[in-house]
């Protein structure tokens, strides 16, 4: 029934995001023990959170009668020094998804252009049309980003450039190179946000973070988060790091206490734990070449990945992932990033894995259901 009272007519073309199937749901649907499920459907931590953080996060329990600290005075100045900058230069969001909407609020108006590239992270789209901008999407090319195509379709009316590298869903990385040819060129008036959720786990990544430090570019700000490598992904804790001119005014649109007490103390311990960034690099790395050789073996199309997940192309995409939640592997479908054809799937644990790679086999084997006669 339509509501009696207008809404905001922005709302009519904004996307609702499908996340990747959460274990107890599945698990109620299809009737099989939480237990026997595995989730390798939204690039999280296998390993799960240091065991620093888990310390802190019980000792912080005691207080959540409190209110949080409502600037992270602490995690922030930890995490300044570790990057080499001041907390003026830093906000923190309710996962770097909320750093993304703090762009919207602060560069998006209707009709403005926002410039994003095909099989770019969905967020970007939604946060465009939440705000009445003009979505210009560049085609890809090889699964990436074109960044000089991008820079071409900047015009007079751009407000904001998303680019997520390593880049989600496809796992591509623009060379060091055409990156930083790139953010020099985009001009100053136009907002790069620069996506750097999976940064963590490249060897040889860009820092651009001398940039703003010096005061360089101030239309950049560089996007991070403690979902990832950290394994936090529950708590929703991520953070940019930008110009402090420009952070002053996004913290105008930050709400009080969006970043949680819990979440505060976990953070601030996982960044003294070196040693488990490390392993789940190296977990990561081995994971990502047992797929490599699996589907090589099998024959199966797969984009190469720097990220800590991989597509893969099996056919129906929806199909093999709806027969794969049948063995208890969840896995995503691409058909809402118009790849229908591909799954993503996310590096899990060494024994995850080999299920997750037994449950694609069988899953393929099986013969796909008639069409019906009309």
């Amino acid at each position: 029934m339509p509501l009696p009272y207008p809404i905001n007519p922005n709302l009519q073309t904004v996307p609702v995001y499908q996340p990747g199937r959460p274990i107890e749901e599945v698990a109620r649907e299809l009737g099989l023990p939480a237990d026997d499920i595995i989730k390798l459907a939204s690039n999280e931590n296998p390993i799960g959170p240091s065991r620093l953080a888990l310390a802190a996060m019980r000792k912080a329990l005691a207080k959540v009668n409190l209110y949080p600290d409502g600037n992270a005075y602490y995690f922030k100045q930890k995490l300044a020094a570790k990057l080499g900058v001041t907390p003026a230069h830093i906000i923190l969001g309710n996962g770097s998804n909320e750093v993304i909407e703090f762009v919207g609020h602060a560069a998006i108006s209707p009709g403005t252009e926002v410039v994003v590239s095909q099989y770019c992270f969905a967020v970007y789209n939604i946060v465009a049309a939440l705000f009445g901008g003009k979505l210009v999407v560049v085609p890809a090319k090889q699964y990436g980003h074109d960044l000089d195509a991008m820079l071409a379709a900047i015009t007079p009316n751009t407000r904001v450039v998303f680019v997520a590298n390593p880049n989600n869903p496809t796992g591509t990385i623009a060379s060091r190179e055409a990156l930083a040819r790139f953010v020099a060129a985009v001009p100053e008036n136009v907002v790069l946000a620069l996506d750097e959720a999976y940064i963590e786990f490249l060897d040889d990544a860009l820092d651009l973070v001398p940039e703003i430090r010096r005061g360089r570019k101030a239309n950049l700000l560089l996007m991070r988060t403690f979902s990832k490598i950290y394994g936090l992904a529950g708590l929703r804790l991520g953070y940019g790091i930008g110009h402090p001119d420009l952070i002053t005014e996004l913290e105008k649109i930050r709400q009080p206490f969006n970043v949680n007490a819990i979440a505060q103390a976990g953070a601030l311990a996982a960044l003294d734990d070196t040693t488990h960034a490390a392993r789940t690099r190296k977990g990561n790395s081995r994971g990502l070449k047992f797929y490599v050789r699996a589907f090589r073996k099998l024959g199966l199309e797969f984009i190469p990945s720097s990220a800590n997940f991989i597509l893969v192309r099996v056919g129906d995409g929806s199909r093999v992932c709806k027969e794969m939640q049948a063995l208890g592997v969840i896995v995503r479908p691409m058909g809402g990033y118009h790849l229908p054809e591909w799954v993503r799937i996310s590096i899990g644990t060494p024994k995850e894995n080999i299920h997750c790679l037994e449950a694609l086999k069988t899953a393929l084997a099986k013969p796909e259901a008639p069409a019906l006669s009309s």
